[in-house]
């Protein structure tokens, strides 16, 4: 097989996951976690400053110890578990409901957005590494799903991606619309912190504000999260699409559901390639 380099995109629950299993457990792809990269080598020195401020403020005890230096503070961010770098950027609103301020926060997602930048222009380099270091003739890029809020997807000559699709093809997995319901009631049973473009969500959080009659200290930070979560994915899921019709290829869901074997998901990306080839006289 010619050495293949892939972009896996998709909302939470269309099997990403699974798919980057299967690959990975033929031993000849490199799994690259965008995310992973952004909560170690770029926002890890943020996050155990925020464990250390905690910490430090719960307890005098604590603080004595780490101030000296008789005690470390460490996040176990794995692949399995990205929960430190999402309670880093955290939720806006009240802090005596774990909020921050929207200052604050909007401080963080800025941290979010350079870190995402930087993370994804660091693939080719990890490509090349793959290959030449650990031996992998193939790579996986497992995307964040906030890559559609750091490029621009209607322009072709968008630097971020036209760095990275000269090097990788962008693969979509794409759900039917119960996969977006259950992926809504999903994040109402837990809302978790996510990133926004900044401008969708200042304008988001003025309206809320005026909406709900609320000042910034007393917004609840889940309710803010959960009445802007629709929002947000309704503005993903063209972008999504945008950026695998320009720069990839798209794949249902059902298209995929059957996949078993790394030669399985091959074949399912040739012939949507195919297909991209016989539509593209048309866009």
């Amino acid at each position: 097989m010619p050495q293949k380099a892939i972009a896996l995109m998709g909302m939470s629950g269309v099997g990403k996951t699974r798919l980057a299993n299967i690959l990975c457990e033929s031993q000849t792809w490199y799994h690259y976690n965008v995310d992973y990269r952004i909560g170690t080598r770029y926002l890890g020195e943020h996050i155990e400053s925020e464990l250390k401020r905690e910490a430090i403020a719960s307890s005098p005890k604590l603080r004595d110890l780490l101030l000296s230096n008789s005690i470390s503070l460490k996040s176990n961010l794995s692949f399995g578990n990205l929960t430190p770098l999402s309670e880093f950027l955290g939720k806006p609103g009240d802090p005596n409901r774990g909020g921050l301020r929207f200052e604050t926060y909007l401080d963080r997602q800025r941290l979010h957005r350079e870190a995402e930048i930087m993370a994804m222009l660091d693939t080719p380099q990890f490509i090349d590494r793959a290959r030449s270091i650990y031996g992998y003739p193939h790579f996986l890029c497992d995307t964040s799903g906030s890559l559609v809020e750091i490029v621009d997807p209607s322009d072709p000559y968008d630097p971020i991606m036209t760095e990275l699709a000269s090097r990788m093809l962008f693969v979509l997995i794409e759900g039917a619309p119960e996969d977006e319901r259950e992926l809504e009631a999903r994040f109402a049973r837990k809302a978790k912190p996510i990133y926004y473009d900044e401008e969708f969500l200042t304008e988001r959080w003025d309206s809320y504000l005026d909406e709900f009659s609320k000042a910034p200290d007393e917004v609840d930070p889940d309710h803010f999260v959960k009445w802007g979560f629709r929002q947000l994915l309704h503005r993903r899921t063209p972008r999504y699409r945008e950026i695998a019709d320009r720069w990839g290829v798209r794949l249902a869901k059902s298209e995929v559901t059957d996949v078993q074997t790394e030669q399985d998901f091959i074949e399912r990306i040739d012939a949507a390639l195919q297909r991209r080839a016989v539509e593209q006289p048309a866009r």
